[in-house]
């Protein structure tokens, strides 16, 4: 892991030759509103850029600074964007730019980029900055040819500089692009709405109050879908979804029965752009004097405004940001004149090119349709995955009356297995609700498998999990306990109480728990019923699943106490801290954290290192405190090594960093176990676990009244996300996946992400571009 000398711009691996930045510049630039993240994508193309051998130029004020050039255009060094990752807004700055719609404006950028070689654009905005950059592409070679004929550049500068390459990362609150599962700064957004929210339902309970929240969202209600099923609100509203036509009465009935089951709150989201079904606002005025009038209730309003768009970017963001400029700088350095502008865009954990035009028509397509009232139509055009979030919330938020349920006559069970994860709370909140509306009786089982063993099964209704979501840790109680040893117990108790079906939620102890029930089918006729594994655990080491419920959480505390250390180094300059992450030998952790956090290393057990690494660790970061960036952190995960404990570790950075640096150490224990659920594991726990219950009946269904037995494989699954997609992989199949000594899958996605920190460090690493270079076809993906 040799250092990277960034003195000489022409300095690169190897491996990435054939990608060589050598004689070519890229400009970069933010345009639109702002959003968390836009920083780190910024610093991802400065670094990525110059790590290639290329110039990369900042761009101020976006299409502005492109239009008046001079001081606006300036060439960035690696040092420039220290600091940065942690910053909301853009440090670049971005303004609405009218001289750039006209072909005069394009005219004078043209000549700006021209004469400094830029021929490489980078933009980071929304749709309206996205076209604009397409324009200027197409334009490119006439613009060119016109300064020319003016005499603004010579025939060498047309010559050499005969074509424009355009890529584009989307920065955007809204998550109002097609063609992307997340744009950068939603995620952010939404931990802003969620804080709010959680401040206020303290309040509102207090008084017994009743909340009208306005988030933002003109053209698209994402934010308010996701932040109403994030905290299990009363009622929402969409610009895409607009409330059927008696929606008063109906909105005020909901309320008042809800109040009546001893719900002290009520939260209605609004999103900016609602719409009623005649294409008029429904205003969050409007809503309160309706609920006063009709109710009588006590009724505030908050619009949030602003507070969405500001803030430090959380750990999805960051990440996301940095993947998505190391892969639009990629992009850049293989396109050819021939290459069509492209969208850099994230589907499930993968980084896709995407044609930016396809993606702007369609999210063009989608305003059209609610204009012309074809809602249903636009919210199939937002995706199957807004679709999902909007069909998921109604179930969970209205309860049909008892008598208009269909019931199954059947019995299942909820079970929190392992250690706490954040989240685990609005898992069984959704699989308790989802399973009364598919008519099951649901059952809670307390305190694990040691408590399933000893009878604590209690029946649990639709008002027992009202206000779970927000709550960390587990209600239910969990312990890492395992079946084996209580096998006869845990099947006279699913005897006794007639268990139909078992939906396990917790980590590596649930998935060697439900290979143990599976062993033990033959014996027990008991466990012969569908049972379905959901992965919640903060080390993200289940095998069949890309993602737990909790690793976001625990991630987000991760980098915010890293934001906060390193801010108190900077006032004591040469400083390296040592932090210890949770996660067992699986170093998701230590690596997504080091990632997030801009660590300089991060020690983790999947990739073995010696006291050469360490050694060349201290020389890097000896020469780092010779530049203006004089501190440092290394991440080390707390089963990584043996030998090289967090102790060996400070004391070696001590000893040889002595007279140039000095080390602080910090294991961060238990805390990133703790605190309220991020929207992000809101969510994820609230989806998958619906999913999972959805199988349950799927497969109950499938046996009515036939005293059918589950004996096969596939009756006896894991529910996880891989890559793209939404997979229930029956648990003996996962076996051969499984590093049972270690407790970790064998293969693991974000190993590829590694050379990405390391990249951005400094350090010279072997990229993997097996996944990178194609273009993709425009399709809606993603399950969840």
């Amino acid at each position: 892991m040799g250092d990277l000398d960034s003195s000489s711009s022409s300095t690169y691996p190897k491996y990435l030759e054939h990608l060589s930045g050598d004689g070519k510049a890229i400009g970069v630039l933010t345009s639109g509103g702002d959003a968390q993240g836009m920083n780190a994508a910024v610093r991802a193309v400065v670094r990525m850029g110059i790590y290639t051998g290329a110039k990369v130029y900042f761009i101020y004020e976006g299409y502005q600074g492109l239009v008046d050039g001079g001081s606006n255009i300036v060439e960035a060094k690696w040092d420039c964007v220290s600091s940065i990752l942690q910053v909301g807004g853009t440090i670049i700055g971005s303004a609405r730019c009218k001289a750039f719609r006209s072909r005069e404006g394009r005219l004078k950028a043209a000549c700006n980029l021209a004469r400094l070689g830029i021929t490489n654009l980078c933009v980071i905005g929304g749709d309206g900055s996205l076209t604009g950059a397409n324009l200027f592409r197409k334009e490119w070679s006439g613009l060119l040819e016109e300064l020319a004929r003016n005499g603004d550049i010579d025939n060498d500068t047309l010559q050499k500089y005969s074509y424009l390459n355009v890529v584009g990362m989307v920065g955007s609150i809204d998550n109002d692009f097609c063609g992307t599962d997340m744009t950068i700064g939603t995620d952010s957004a939404l931990h802003r709405i969620i804080e709010v929210v959680d401040a206020i339902m303290t309040t509102a309970q207090s008084h017994q109050r009743t909340f009208v929240l306005e988030v933002m969202g003109r053209h698209c209600g994402y934010l308010a879908l996701v932040s109403a099923l994030a905290c299990g609100a009363d009622w929402v509203f969409l610009p895409e979804s607009p409330p059927e036509e008696d929606w008063e009465e109906n909105m005020c009935l909901k309320l008042s029965e809800n109040r009546a089951r001893k719900k002290r709150l009520n939260i209605i989201i609004v999103s900016e752009g609602a719409i009623d079904l005649q294409n008029k606002p429904i205003t969050s005025e409007k809503i309160k004097d309706l609920v006063v009038k009709n109710l009588g209730f006590d009724t505030r309003v908050t619009i949030l405004g602003h507070v969405q768009r500001g803030g430090t970017p959380s750990a999805f963001d960051r990440i996301l940001a940095s993947r998505m400029g190391v892969e639009a700088v990629i992009a850049l350095l293989e396109a050819t004149p021939e290459t069509p502008a492209c969208v850099v865009s994230l589907r499930g954990n993968q980084a896709v090119r995407l044609p930016l035009m396809e993606c702007v028509e369609m999210t063009q397509d989608v305003q059209k349709a609610m204009d012309e009232r074809r809602f249903k139509e636009a919210v199939k055009l937002r995706g199957r995955r807004f679709e999902g979030n909007l069909n998921t919330y109604k179930r969970l938020a209205i309860k049909l009356p008892d008598e208009k349920i269909v019931k199954s006559n059947c019995n299942v069970a909820v079970i929190n297995v392992g250690a706490p994860a954040a989240g685990m709370n609005a898992a069984v909140r959704s699989a308790v609700r989802v399973g009364i509306a598919d008519g099951h009786k649901m059952f809670a089982i307390y305190d694990g498998f040691e408590g399933f063993a000893n009878g604590q099964i209690k029946e649990i209704g639709w008002a027992d999990v009202g206000g779970w979501t927000g709550q960390g840790g587990s209600i239910l109680g969990t312990k890492r306990t395992l079946p084996g040893k209580y096998l006869e117990k845990i099947a006279e108790q699913m005897h006794s109480h007639s268990i139909n079906a078992l939906l396990i939620i917790g980590g590596f102890e649930a998935y060697l728990g439900l290979l143990e029930l599976a062993a033990a089918r033959e014996k027990h006729e008991a466990f012969c019923v569908p049972m379905i594994m959901v992965p919640a655990t903060v080390s993200n080491n289940v095998p069949g699943s890309d993602f737990s419920i909790g690793a976001d959480t625990a991630l987000n505390t991760i980098t915010d106490t890293c934001d906060r250390i390193k801010q108190s180094a900077s006032g004591t300059k040469r400083r390296v801290f040592i932090i210890e992450t949770m996660g067992g030998y699986c170093g998701y952790l230590a690596n997504m954290g080091g990632l997030a956090a801009g660590a300089d290393a991060a020690y983790i057990f999947e990739e073995p290192f010696g006291i050469g690494d360490l050694q060349s660790n201290v020389m890097h970061l000896t020469e780092k405190m010779k530049t203006s960036i004089q501190r440092g952190l290394v991440l080390r995960n707390e089963s990584c090594s043996v030998n090289y404990t967090t102790d060996f570790i400070y004391q070696l950075y001590s000893e040889e960093g002595k007279g140039v640096f000095d080390c602080r150490k910090n294991v961060l224990g238990h805390m990133q176990q703790g605190g309220a659920p991020s929207p992000f594991d809101r969510n994820f726990g609230t989806k998958i676990s619906a999913k999972a219950m959805e199988w349950i009946s799927a497969k109950l269904k499938g046996s009515q009244g036939t005293g059918k037995k589950f004996v096969s494989d596939d009756s006896i699954c894991v529910l996880g996300i891989c890559k793209r997609d939404l997979l229930f992989q029956p648990v003996a199949e996962l076996k051969k996946d499984t590093d049972f000594e270690h407790r970790i899958p064998k293969v693991q996605w974000w190993l590829k992400l590694r050379p990405i920190m390391k990249i951005l460090a400094k350090y010279e690493a072997s990229y993997d571009m097996s996944d990178t270079g194609k273009l993709e076809p425009l399709q809606h993906h993603g399950d969840l």
